[in-house]
């Protein structure tokens, strides 16, 4: 298998004593190179010494040295760099490259127990299948590990954060509070409540944020909730007696001919299997509340020095109506439906942090980005099924840091199979388990 070259040759894991190419010249292997995972050799810049003679080059490998052909290397200028051709069966003696160059060649093994091993960790039935391993792994190997993964999710989210700024012509502020919408959706209705905050008129609208009733009638005009066919047929009899549908209704009929607005299809919205306290309405009556207080401005963010500031900059509940309703017409006791602790964990983890981190790369403002991780260490950890099975095959989840690591863990290595590419595979491969 390839993959298992690529993967004994980065670590060396093969044996390295008397190594010949296949034609028996003397070869040591100085430096590997630099693992490419895009087009081109496999490895860049990597150091071996052929015969006593030091080169210094790419390296590519194949299951086969006639793969070469097949894959029309002999004709591609890119591989004339190529230095060593590295195969797991050389069923081809005389390897040329597009300039004409003779390759040596260098035979390898999989050694059986890393194959082994490779085998358990992609067949097994158990889920993560490494569990054996993790609870003899060293407290700096996880550390180190959670880290680097940390990282790479931020990275990741910073990336959909830097595209969600170009398409607000280069406005952070609008940028953030589109982020911010999309969190309100809490997964279920994330693409509507995105697709909702770029339809707000934000500059238009800071002009009436004195007039808390004047933004929610836009607010919720903006989503196609004040259309009468989005009312819900059980309570939309209700609804329109109260009286306060229709002052909203017809506030937002002025402002849209105001500002010539458009709002979203209603349809977008879902509330099937919902509790109410997530239903759109509530969602967007707190993110009134926030906005009328001045607090969806990057710049409030900037001001937080620590997570408890974040906490409580998030500490709101929804405008007086909504109190006492979950949807028009629909009844609730009176609650003043505040955001949970665990609602304004997960909109600072899942946008304060990454918006942060990403301004600060924009800035190279480089203790701007280290304030995130510090947000992150001082927060609890989440608390959902996976941060529980990695906790239950002896992983110790100590903040917010910690679980965002082990979510993309999960994501973006063992969903994938990709236990090549982990470090705790790194470690199961190279064990001496049965």
């Amino acid at each position: 298998m390839e993959m298992l070259l690529h993967y004994c040759w980065k670590h060396r894991l093969f044996p390295q004593a008397e190594l010949n190419t296949t034609d028996g010249q003397r070869i040591e292997v100085i430096d590997p190179g630099l693992h490419n995972y895009n087009a081109g050799p496999d490895f860049f810049n990597a150091k071996v010494r052929v015969d006593g003679t030091m080169w210094v080059g790419n390296v590519e490998i194949h299951d086969k040295a006639s793969d070469w052909y097949h894959h029309g290397h002999d004709h591609d200028a890119a591989y004339d760099n190529v230095i060593l051709h590295v195969v797991g069966r050389a069923d081809v003696d005389d390897v040329r490259t597009n300039s004409g160059n003779h390759l040596p060649q260098l035979e390898i093994t999989v050694p059986e127990p890393i194959r082994e091993h490779y085998d358990q960790l992609i067949t097994t039935d158990h889920y993560p299948p490494c569990y054996q391993l993790i609870p003899s792994l060293t407290r700096l190997m996880v550390h180190s590990w959670l880290s680097a993964l940390q990282t790479e999710r931020l990275e990741q989210k910073t990336e959909a954060i830097v595209q969600r700024v170009k398409r607000c012509d280069g406005a952070w502020d609008t940028a953030y509070f589109v982020t911010l919408a999309r969190t309100f959706g809490f997964g279920v209705n994330g693409d509507a409540f995105e697709e909702w905050a770029m339809n707000l008129p934000l500059r238009a609208l800071d002009h009436h944020r004195d007039d808390a009733f004047q933004v929610e009638a836009l607010m919720m005009g903006q989503a196609g909730l004040l259309k009468t066919e989005a009312l819900h047929e059980r309570y939309g009899e209700a609804a329109l007696a109260e009286g306060y549908f229709e002052r909203l209704r017809n506030e937002y009929l002025y402002l849209a001919h105001k500002f010539g607005l458009t709002p979203i299809d209603h349809n977008r919205w879902k509330f099937l299997r919902m509790h109410p306290q997530n239903f759109p309405h509530i969602r967007i009556a707190q993110l009134v509340r926030l906005y009328t207080l001045g607090r969806t401005g990057l710049s409030m963010l900037l001001d937080c020095t620590s997570a408890k500031e974040l906490y409580n900059l998030f500490d709101v509940g929804v405008t007086p109506y909504w109190e006492t309703h979950y949807s028009f017409g629909h009844p609730s006791r009176k609650n003043a439906k505040r955001l949970s602790p665990a609602s304004r964990r997960g909109l600072i983890i899942n946008t304060v942090v990454p918006m942060l981190f990403a301004y600060g790369r924009y800035l190279g403002d480089d203790k701007l980005c280290d304030r995130v991780f510090d947000f992150l260490e001082q927060m609890e950890p989440e608390n959902n099924h996976i941060v529980r099975m990695w906790e239950e095959c002896g992983l110790h989840v100590d903040n917010a840091g910690d679980s965002q690591a082990l979510l993309q863990l999960k994501k973006m290595y063992c969903d994938r199979k990709d236990c090549l590419r982990c470090r705790i595979g790194y470690e199961y491969l190279k064990s001496d388990r049965k």
